[in-house]
């Protein structure tokens, strides 16, 4: 069985953002074409579709964490050093409206799900995780051929 451990993670969320897509749950909110990905950043992304790939790589990071995750924890792994002109640059979190917008529609989807116990956070569901296991296998399937 291929997991999304066993495979390339760049052109895992680069599939899985193809096939989310498909989800009419999953459309951009319309001020997503005018917002930047989070203080750090100076400039909105240039991809046009950028929203499905942040969705992609959310549901990777909480299917390799396995643990409920919520949306401060997420802001830390998509934040980034801020250039503060000829100050030091310092850490700031990604943006959390992005982050919170998108796990409200994966759970709409019914990819993820709010958990309270044993902590607060999101997690995938079935649906999620099969979702993931199969286009893993998708792509291990293209990188090793039809063996």
């Amino acid at each position: 069985m291929v997991t999304a451990f066993d495979v390339n993670p760049n052109k895992l969320i680069e599939r899985l953002a193809q096939k989310l897509k498909n989800f009419k749950e999953l459309t951009p909110p319309e001020w997503i074409k005018f917002v930047k990905t989070g203080p750090h950043k100076e400039r909105p992304p240039e991809q046009q579709d950028w929203w499905y790939y942040r969705l992609a790589s959310m549901l990777r990071k909480l299917y390799v964490l396995a643990r409920p995750i919520g949306v401060s924890r997420l802001r830390k792994f998509y934040g980034g050093a801020k250039k503060r002109g000829s100050a030091p640059r310092r850490f700031c979190k990604g943006s959390g409206s992005i982050i919170r917008k998108g796990l409200q529609a994966l759970e709409k989807a019914g990819l993820v799900k709010f958990v309270e116990v044993p902590r607060k956070g999101r997690v995938l569901t079935d649906k999620g995780k099969s979702l993931l296991d199969r286009t893993a296998y998708e792509v291990w399937k293209e990188e090793h051929g039809n063996k």
